[in-house]
C-alpha cells in the first residue's frame, strides 16, 4: 500500500497541515484580538491626554 518514504511524507504532510490549522486557530482568536484591544486602549489614551493638553493651554 504505502512504501515508508511515503509514509513519512504523508505523516509530515498532515504535521504541517495540523500546525497550520491550530496556529490560525490562536491567531484569529487570541492574537489579533488582543492586539486590536491594545491599539484601541492606546488611542483612546492618545485622544485623553490630547484633550487633556487642549484644557489646560
Amino acid at each position: 500500500m504505502f512504501d515508508f518514504d511515503q509514509y513519512l511524507g504523508f505523516l509530515a504532510f498532515l504535521t504541517i497541515l495540523t500546525i497550520g490549522f491550530w496556529l490560525m486557530i490562536f491567531l484569529l482568536t487570541f492574537v489579533i484580538p488582543y492586539w486590536i484591544g491594545g491599539s484601541l486602549i492606546e488611542r483612546l489614551k492618545e485622544i485623553r491626554e490630547a484633550k487633556k493638553t487642549k484644557r489646560e493651554a
